[in-house]
């Protein structure tokens, strides 16, 4: 996954997290967006200077998410 949008509108009021995406003050990038089957969640992972991940958010389905994914053609 190389991007999530959360939230009912897409274009005025979702959040977008892209892989590559400075967090927290520019402390952290984003890591990784993965699906978690088991739970039906989308997870974000975040990973700063020492190269630490971490878990940062996840997402259940009770919230409208719009999913891209990485395309190489």
């Amino acid at each position: 996954i190389r991007k999530i949008s959360v939230g009912p509108d897409y274009k005025g009021g979702a959040m977008h997290y892209i892989v590559g995406q400075k967090v927290l003050g520019d402390t952290n990038e984003i890591h990784l967006i993965k699906l978690d089957a088991v739970k039906q969640s989308i997870k974000i992972y975040i990973i700063n200077d020492k190269a630490e991940v971490v878990l940062w958010k996840e997402f259940t389905s009770t919230i409208p998410i719009s999913i891209e994914y990485n395309i190489n053609i």
